[in-house]
């Protein structure tokens, strides 16, 4: 196999970007990569933590799987790194099975994840309804603000609960440590934020075009870590909070777990897949709807397996494209994968070098730039939107946010899936039909109506429709039945199984059948469930031809 064969199949979107790359492209990336890398810093620590890991795990992931997805993705400006979906899932196995497994169900989900995008299953993802993709943006939008609270207040709370009521508790409870030096930190954060938003706009095409590039969130980011430390404000920071930075990066290592315990982790594995697979594909699909460009599935999902197959290795945990980063990104001015890659290399510097500098990062002020990226990424006005719709996609989209902020992002994509799958086999169904053949319509027909009875179909004859046949059934009388399927245009295995029973309804009852207009799908199905051998000389080309036998043979047996 050439080279050309192989990135037909393996071709990073990074090597798409760089044509035609040029500078002001690339401080925009580096910026932006800046950007993230700082947001990532406490995001990473505090999804290891929660998941019973060591803080250093989950620096350890945004930095070498970042850096990997990047590299090898299928999108332009999706992040990758652990994840608050995974929280649950990790906890769970560390607890039942130990960390040594959590390595194994990590590289193993990475295996599968490569064979996913290398067999192509990548465009599943496309099947996933616009209802079910803003009911979840929305509720992630929702839990990234909700989850900001805390610290934009400087609330004392040691453990913060994971599930929605629990968090609402421990906020109502504890409101009476707010912290007023944090809270107007991260006001002053946030109206800078606003303002400069306000600002670049208004500069663009004027002589000072230039400065609107920079990103208001590393200006809110400098501004609070300058005020924090020049006036030593009681403030919660990254040193204070979680003890420091890690100053170097981990060697190989090669876990010591049991074969006993490992048999048991198919459970595990598969989650660990499909929530990565879901959530990646999710993530980077909504990063297409605020870019307008269009990414591989399949690429990214090699990606996702080789990131999630190396990085436990190295102390890591599971990765996937993560959605506030690459909002994060977006909004920033990332455009390439150039800036999920300086993301990267901004934690490592910062765990190799900077670490000091960080600590001094306010988390007050992190806490405004992600309310920030969430309230812009919420889709809010299809909220406004929703009485133009039909009721199951409201009733879905509204579902589907609920269950993400209250419950968890999986039962919400599930429950968002079924509901949508549903509302697809009603609405199919409802638009298939079957009608009589009116006789005055067909002259031929004109004195045969107590020995000819003709039906046409329209649609799809699949699981969800056979009541059509059904109905037919029940309604055969005359001595010759006519069933055109010309605008028939699919049959499932159902829907073959229907007309084989109407097939021996009409033996049993001397009724002599002709099928007429079976073409194209419909046709191959008959072909190959077995349908054909059963109706032999009983197909005609048309409703037509099928008229002019049952005449015929009324006049055959007349004689």
């Amino acid at each position: 196999m050439n080279w050309m064969q192989v990135t037909q199949f393996f071709r990073p979107r990074l090597l798409d970007s760089l044509q035609g790359y040029d500078r002001q492209r690339f401080v925009q990336d580096v910026a932006a990569g800046v950007t993230v890398g700082v947001v990532a810093l406490p995001l990473a620590m505090a999804f290891a933590i929660a998941s019973g890991l060591k803080p250093e795990a989950g620096l350890f992931t945004a930095i070498i799987a970042g850096f990997l997805i990047s590299v090898l993705g299928g999108t332009r400006v999706q992040i990758g790194g652990p994840a608050g979906a995974f929280i649950v899932i990790v906890y769970g196995i560390v607890e039942r099975y130990g960390l040594a497994n959590l390595i194994l169900a990590t590289a193993m989900s990475g295996v599968l994840l490569f064979l996913m995008g290398l067999f192509r299953l990548g465009t599943l993802i496309r099947f996933i309804p616009v209802s079910v993709v803003i009911g979840f943006t929305n509720g992630i939008a929702v839990l990234i603000m909700l989850s900001q609270i805390k610290d934009f207040l400087g609330l004392k709370i040691n453990n913060m609960p994971a599930d929605f009521f629990g968090i609402l508790h421990a906020l109502w409870h504890n409101l009476h440590s707010a912290n007023l030096a944090s809270l107007l930190l991260a006001l002053a954060s946030l109206s800078l934020l606003i303002g400069w938003l306000r600002m670049s706009r208004r500069l663009t095409g004027t002589p000072f075009q230039a400065l609107s590039m920079v990103p208001g969130s590393i200006i809110a980011l400098v501004f609070a870590t300058l005020v924090t430390w020049l006036l030593s404000l009681p403030v919660d920071t990254i040193g204070n909070k979680f003890g420091g930075i890690p100053s170097s990066m981990p060697a190989f290592q090669w876990p010591e777990f049991s074969w006993d315990s490992a048999r048991f982790l198919l459970m595990p594995t598969l989650t660990l897949t499909l929530l990565g697979a879901i959530e990646s594909l999710l993530c980077a699909r909504i990063a297409d709807g605020m870019t307008g460009d269009r990414h591989n599935p399949n690429q990214e999902l090699m990606a996702q397996g080789v990131a999630n197959f190396v990085t436990p290795f190295f102390g890591g945990m599971p990765a996937t494209g993560t959605i506030a980063r690459t909002v994060t990104n977006i909004q920033s001015g990332g455009s390439t994968p150039i800036s999920g890659m300086v993301h990267a290399l901004t934690l490592l510097a910062v765990v190799l070098v900077a670490a000091p500098l960080a600590d001094h990062i306010p988390l007050a002020a992190l806490a405004a730039i992600l309310m920030f990226v969430a309230w812009n990424m919420g889709e809010w006005h299809e909220f406004l939107l929703l009485r133009q719709y039909r009721l199951p996609y409201r009733l879905t989209l509204l579902a589907v946010f609920f269950l993400t902020v209250v419950f968890d992002l999986t039962v919400a994509v599930e429950v968002g899936l079924i509901a949508a799958c549903l509302t697809f086999i009603y609405r199919i169904s409802s638009l298939s039909r079957c009608e009589s053949v009116a006789h005055q319509d067909h002259p031929a027909l004109v004195g045969h109506e107590n020995e000819i009875q003709a039906w046409r179909v329209y649609g799809a004859l699949f699981f969800g429709a056979v009541q059509l046949i059904e109905d037919i059934e029940d309604k055969i009388g005359p001595r010759i039945l006519v069933v055109d399927l010309k605008n028939v245009i699919y049959i499932d295995s159902s829907g073959a199984d229907a007309l084989m029973n109407l097939i021996d309804t009409c033996r049993k009852k001397e009724v002599h059948l002709i099928v007429c207009g079976l073409q194209h799908q419909p046709l191959d199905i008959a072909r190959r469930s077995g349908l054909m051998e059963h109706l032999k000389e009983q197909l005609e080309a048309d409703l037509l031809s099928g008229l002019q036998r049952a005449v015929s043979l009324c006049a055959r047996q007349g004689q």
